[in-house]
């Protein structure tokens, strides 16, 4: 399969015309994406992590310049490409979407033939882009987002859960009794236990937003912005079950016969905290309750109720 049909394209216009001509000059070669106006826009970029947006400028309710500050503050969008494609022409218009992160920006009427250069130079950067920012944040062993990786995530989900008024979850996993498998088994079969666990995490993470990241050692954190506690506890006791359901002996556990994992989880409003710290403490709290109660299971504070 070639890469570039993985690649996806978000075109936002309220000129049903300009999203169709667009949308069948780009179909062949990407996933293609339609908005309407800006909100919608803002939704899909959210819910499908686009790799380029096509963003009209003039859009009825909310701008293409207010598109592009909003998803500049948010997360997982702040560095997605945005090219605008504009019928204001003049080289000042040209320069507030510059100055705003845009990636390029192209007038009305464009021309397919640029348009489609452009958008192919501009994927090409972000795969070459992604290359790079994934030897830099990936556990190497895993394959999930490494401990630097999930401290920028996280310090900066909390920062827009202080002002989005949603709450932040998060769960830290263990993997029960891993000193003992590695003593039993060796390192190398350890290894491939914690790799088959960490496939089976981040398979349950599914939105865009949402990450798994190897903590520290056989620890995962399992990051779940915009949440509620019930949901998030659901998945984390979800991977748990799904982990004792791989089936791998483990003679030496004192809770199975096989690998397990205990996982401490909390929920919080991050208006009602008074650091990101707070957070973790509590989720480290419910992992050492977890793992004192028997392990092999999920223990989880809801800070976010009234």
């Amino acid at each position: 399969m070639n890469v570039a049909e993985l690649q996806k394209v978000l075109i936002a216009d309220d000129d049903a015309i300009n999203r169709q001509v667009l949308a069948e000059l780009l179909k062949p070669e990407y996933t293609v994406l339609l908005a309407k106006n800006g909100e919608q826009a803002l939704e899909l970029a959210t819910r499908h992590a686009p790799d380029l947006i096509l963003l009209d400028v003039i859009m009825p309710d909310m701008d293409g310049y207010e598109v592009l500050r909003r998803l500049r503050a948010q997360a997982h969008t702040e560095d997605t490409a945005v090219i605008f494609i504009s019928g204001l022409d003049r080289p000042e218009d040209e320069a507030v979407g510059l100055n705003l992160g845009a990636s390029d920006y192209i007038a009305k009427p464009f021309n397919r033939t640029v348009v489609m250069a452009r958008v192919a130079l501009h994927l090409q950067v972000v795969r070459q882009r992604r290359m790079l920012e994934r030897l830099a944040n990936i556990d190497g062993l895993t394959e999930l987002a490494n401990r630097r990786r999930f401290d920028e995530v996280y310090a900066a989900e909390w920062k827009r859960a202080q002002t989005s008024e949603q709450p932040l979850s998060l769960a830290l996993l263990d993997i029960d009794f891993f000193k003992q498998y590695n003593d039993q088994y060796g390192h190398p079969a350890g290894d491939r236990v914690l790799r088959s666990v960490a496939r089976t995490a981040s398979t349950w993470m599914r939105r865009p937003i949402d990450l798994a990241a190897r903590y520290g050692g056989e620890e995962l954190a399992l990051l779940m912005p915009d949440t509620y506690a019930a949901q998030a506890q659901h998945l984390v006791c979800g991977v748990c079950r799904a982990i004792e359901q791989m089936g791998v002996a483990h003679v030496a556990s004192k809770v199975a016969t096989v690998v397990t994992a205990s996982a401490g989880g909390a929920t919080m409003l991050a208006r009602d905290a008074e650091s990101a710290a707070d957070l973790l403490e509590a989720v480290d709290s419910q992992l050492y309750r977890a793992k004192h109660a028997g392990r092999n299971r999920v223990e989880w504070r809801d800070a976010s109720a009234p």
